[in-house]
């Protein structure tokens, strides 16, 4: 039986509670309607002053500010922030309060409430073009499980308490993942999306996952 995450096992820093996400299920209630996503590919974000080293590709890298607000939270929050103007982006608060960081949901197959997910794909962007692709990178999966920014970002997903007529909950899987890949980010500029900062998750394999691309300057920053 899977069971609901706790704040103690989110408490690790973000780089370490990453790969744990892996195979967890992300349960939305939004307006009455059902979905769940299971994780298959997850990045780690660390803020100023989190772990041994800064992560100049978070956007709590200069400190808090009013947009990252729930990344210093306590753990089990969701931060949901809004990407390029549109996308509405899914992270899992992890870290003791008051030290920021966040584990961005890249990416998942959706395992129940196919039917909603697509019909707010559509609205959304338009077109599906495979069942893969409803939750195949993270402004999909945001639509997907229908958590909008600034609407629900904060939400519990340890209590599942309802805010604006949401309720989001996490779950962890039965059993750990065993064929865990780890890379560059995706799309992160510089440094920060190179070998140097191998800190994204996904399942080695899976369909659901998205395709790799180099951030702003960040294949110049490997010496490709």
């Amino acid at each position: 039986m899977t069971r609901f995450a706790t704040r103690d096992e989110l408490a690790g820093l973000p780089v370490e509670v990453a790969p744990s996400l892996l195979g967890a299920v992300l349960e939305t209630e939004v307006e009455g309607e059902r979905v769940a996503v299971r994780l298959t590919e997850v990045e780690a974000y660390h803020g100023l002053g989190t772990g041994e080293r800064p992560d100049p590709g978070s956007h709590a890298r200069m400190g808090p500010t009013a947009r990252n607000a729930t990344m210093w939270g306590e753990p089990g929050h969701l931060y949901v922030y809004l990407s390029h103007g549109i996308h509405s982006c899914v992270n899992v608060v992890c870290g003791p309060e008051g030290v920021a960081g966040g584990v961005l949901l890249r990416g998942g197959e959706i395992i129940e409430g196919a039917p909603v997910a697509e019909r707010r794909r559509l609205e959304r962007r338009g077109v599906v073009r495979a069942a893969r692709d409803l939750a195949r990178g993270p402004g999909r999966l945001g639509d997907a499980v229908g958590l909008r920014h600034p609407l629900h970002d904060g939400i519990d997903a340890v209590t599942g308490e309802v805010r604006a007529g949401a309720r989001a909950r996490l779950r962890w899987p039965d059993e750990p993942v065993a064929r865990i890949a780890t890379g560059p980010r995706v799309g992160v500029a510089g440094v920060a999306g190179t070998a140097a900062f191998p800190w994204r998750f996904w399942i080695e394999g899976d369909a659901t996952v998205s395709a790799f691309r180099w951030g702003r300057g960040a294949a110049e920053a490997t010496g490709e």
